[in-house]
């Protein structure tokens, strides 16, 4: 898939990790990533495992594998890095939480409409008797997009047996929002037909820390691709910077 490959930047005493969604992969979140480099911060954008190859790929694929790939980067970046901000959209604002609340030197998180508020049980039933009866996969509500014309490079389909590990790793997430102390950007869509808007309701009242909520007015679940993208972009860049400490680069800002 073309820009689902994962980006690096070298940058400088700031990082920012920034993490895809379930099913996507890095495309859904480069334009970001590039414009946090260009901006003067390190940066890493992993392949989550599963992702960006082959729908396949996903199936045997759990949320220990997710976790532990982006706490490997998260570790990778503190090493070259004095001061880290994580960023995540849908299930890497799930990631972006649990980082936040296993490791309290992330001096600050921005979630794009992460997913927090766990499935209730007749949904995850749902899904658990597709699987009793031999199904693997399910159609899913694939580029979720306001904007014409605009298409997450994402699978058509989810894993069952993968989804339902996600939601045991939302489950381990809301129990602990609580922890998460650091400064929060939170971006929610006013239509989001993958995450309810719940999610992020949950996280604004659960959280210690301070919560800068940002309500999307034009944009659909992937809003980092869709109309609302540069206002994300442009409050990402200044929230990374001063939560590390980086200056601001000459022309942007």
């Amino acid at each position: 898939m073309q820009g689902a490959e994962p980006f690096a930047s070298p940058g400088g005493p700031g990082g920012v990790l920034v993490l895809h969604g379930f099913t996507g992969n890095p495309q859904s979140m480069r334009a970001l990533a590039e414009a946090i480099a260009e901006a003067g911060l390190a940066v890493e954008l992993p392949l989550l495992p599963g992702h960006g190859t082959d729908m396949g790929d996903l199936i045997d694929k759990r949320w220990s594998d997710w976790s532990e790939a982006a706490e490997n980067a998260l570790v990778d970046l503190e090493k070259r890095c004095e001061s880290v901000v994580v960023v995540g959209l849908s299930m890497g604002g799930t990631l972006t939480c649990w980082l936040a609340e296993h490791h309290r030197e992330v001096r600050a998180i921005a979630v794009v409409n992460p997913m927090v508020d766990p499935p209730d049980k007749a949904f995850r039933d749902a899904i658990a008797g597709m699987i009793d009866a031999g199904e693997t996969i399910a159609p899913v509500i694939g580029s979720d997009i306001a904007k014409p014309a605009t298409v997450e490079l994402a699978y058509t389909g989810t894993p069952l047996q993968a989804a339902l590990s996600f939601f045991e790793g939302v489950d381990d997430v809301a129990k602990s929002l609580a922890d998460i102390s650091c400064p929060v950007l939170l971006f929610t869509s006013r239509q989001d037909h993958v995450v309810p808007s719940s999610s992020s309701d949950l996280l604004r009242s659960s959280v210690s820390g301070p919560v800068e909520q940002v309500f999307l007015e034009r944009s659909f679940h992937v809003a980092t691709l869709d109309y609302d993208a540069d206002e994300i972009v442009d409050r990402v860049v200044k929230f990374a910077a001063e939560h590390t400490g980086t200056p601001p680069q000459a022309g942007n800002g």
